[in-house]
């Protein structure tokens, strides 16, 4: 009899041991879970500390694209996203290297780590997403199609078997593939930058173009471009900074600054300066 409640103890006890281990690590995943889940920051994400221990942020962006980075008439790189970051890295107590990049290859530019982030009129999307982290957006933006201001052309509708410029690897794009009717109609002519498509436009070899409101709105009022946007947003859309996934300290830190910009007015001075009003959107 001993011997049976002594092998039916060490049965009972095997079985609660054995309860407790699955238990904890039930437990253990829900919280890894749960961290993945809200973008947590881990202990192995050392993204902030590379950067405040080099002091500097490589800063990628198309050069080409008015009013977020660009070259002005000196040469000098320019822009609403630079002047952005600009502010964000002297509260950081960072320097900003300025690295100009092919606009389709961002992607690829940021995951090889040749740039830190992708900071430059970069619309969120599903797609992008799947591919790196982005931060909260701090402006919206509206895809629409320009023309010539006196062409005859009021509706995308009236594009019919027209060709329409756009920028490869942009919103632009995505937008357009998105629109699968309105592509089939058009002959899309896909260009490195948004300055290139407007180019054959102006030159008449395209009858408009797929872009940034913000762009072009800036184009029409700082640069007295003879353009015009027919009525109606072809894709609504934000911008946020474009990070590689897993670098949530850094994500957030410059989240952080952005919304001390907000608040102390900082960020409505320099979106002002660009666009004659605060059209930032994070709070």
């Amino acid at each position: 009899m001993k011997k049976i409640i002594g092998l039916m103890l060490a049965v009972l006890f095997i079985c609660g041991a054995f309860a407790g281990c699955k238990g904890k690590e039930s437990s253990t995943s829900t919280e890894a879970t749960t961290s993945q889940g809200a973008n947590v920051t881990t202990a192995s994400d050392k993204s902030l500390q590379n950067i405040l221990d080099k002091k500097v942020l490589v800063f990628g962006f198309d050069e080409e694209f008015k009013p977020m980075g660009f070259k002005d008439s000196s040469g000098k790189h320019v822009g609403f996203d630079i002047d952005l970051a600009n502010e964000v890295a002297k509260r950081m107590n960072i320097q900003i290297k300025l690295q100009p990049i092919i606009w389709d290859n961002k992607i690829m530019e940021l995951n090889n780590k040749n740039i830190d982030c992708i900071w430059n009129g970069f619309t969120i999307s599903d797609e992008a997403k799947s591919q790196i982290l982005f931060s909260d957006a701090y402006m919206k933006n509206n895809q629409v199609l320009v023309v010539l201001k006196d062409s005859k052309y009021s509706t995308k509708e009236d594009l019919k078997s027209k060709t329409v410029a756009l920028q490869k690897g942009s919103s632009a794009s995505i937008a357009l593939d998105k629109n699968k009717e309105f592509k089939s109609s058009v002959k899309p002519i896909l260009l490195n930058t948004n300055l290139l498509a407007l180019n054959e436009l102006k030159n008449k070899t395209a009858d408009a173009v797929l872009m940034d409101e913000i762009a072009v709105n800036y184009a029409i009022a700082a640069d007295k471009e003879n353009f015009r946007v027919l009525e109606g947003s072809f894709a609504a859309e934000e911008y946020g900074i474009g990070f590689r996934k897993g670098e949530q300290a850094l994500c957030d830190e410059i989240v952080k600054q952005l919304k001390a910009m907000k608040a102390d007015g900082k960020l409505a001075e320099i979106s002002t300066k660009w666009f004659g009003k605060d059209i930032t959107t994070i709070q």
